[in-house]
């Protein structure tokens, strides 16, 4: 009698529930000559909040690898501090060969924390949404920022508001999102909602939290386990499917990287349409 051996099941799905790489070049292009129709601003503004150590400045970095297409960093990170090393509000323009800069912008912000004396205070990334945080503004986390303070804005235009506010969470950390750390970002999401601003999220480090992804990143939408990780943010937060990206940072390439690449500029390029469908509401609200 022939004996068969058992399989381990696969770590992967048959088919990616996302494709990313068919539309890069498309994507690409788009990115490229991206203007916000509303002309009462120049820059469509991004804004990245999270915990510590996600992956935000990561992420910024990444982006402007893809638009350069070489490695580039930009926004400074810490991998061993284990609180967050960004301290001020920093605006990134990340500019074109020909000295003129892209029509978006990003925002870095300090990481959400554990406890309520450490990290971003919630009032402040409040505050950051309507624009009254100026660029450069250092974080205190004792206390929060007042009108009237160095770094209160207190007349912000349309151009100083958040135009699209993006969660960032890496992927062995969403399983693992206390109870606390969900309040804090559940508020913020709230307070974004009142406004009429569009909502994202990126789960990044996704190479960490997959082996099979470690391998190839092609596999980034194959992954079974990444796949939940989506679902269960999903349920978590209440974003809708299509609004939550998995990428890979840029941050350990010498070179650009082809398989990385696509996932970076799929989520940009939705924040972007998202963004540009909150600015054309606004038109009506700000003549």
């Amino acid at each position: 009698m022939g004996s068969s051996e058992s399989k381990a099941p696969s770590l992967l799905l048959e088919q990616p529930w996302r494709k990313v790489s068919e539309e890069y070049q498309s994507n690409l292009v788009f990115v490229n000559s991206y203007q916000p129709v509303n002309r009462q601003v120049k820059h469509l503004r991004i804004l990245l909040h999270g915990p510590v150590g996600a992956g935000k400045s990561s992420f910024i970095n990444s982006v402007n690898s893809v638009l350069k297409g070489r490695p580039s960093v930009r926004a400074q990170t810490d991998a061993i501090s284990g609180s967050s090393y960004t301290k001020q509000y920093r605006t990134f323009k990340f500019h074109k060969n020909s000295g003129a800069t892209y029509s978006f912008v990003f925002n870095d912000i300090m990481g959400f924390e554990e406890g309520s004396d450490t990290g971003v205070l919630v009032e402040d990334l409040k505050l950051a949404l309507r624009g009254h945080v100026k660029d450069s503004y250092k974080f205190n986390q004792k206390k929060v920022l007042l009108e009237g303070d160095d770094g209160y804005n207190s007349d912000p235009i349309l151009e100083d508001k958040v135009h699209v506010l993006v969660c960032v969470v890496p992927a062995d950390a969403v399983s693992r999102l206390s109870d606390e750390m969900v309040k804090k970002i559940r508020e913020v999401r709230l307070a974004a909602s009142e406004l009429g601003i569009p909502q994202l999220a990126i789960i990044t480090k996704v190479d960490e939290a997959c082996p099979e992804v470690k391998k190839d990143t092609i596999n980034i939408y194959k992954s079974k386990y990444l796949k939940e990780q989506v679902d269960r943010f999903h349920q978590l937060l209440g974003l809708s499917m299509n609004c939550i990206f998995l990428v890979q940072n840029n941050n350990q390439e010498i070179e650009s990287n082809d398989k990385i690449n696509p996932a970076i500029l799929c989520a940009l390029k939705q924040m972007l349409w998202y963004g540009e469908d909150f600015l054309n509401d606004q038109e009506h609200e700000f003549p």
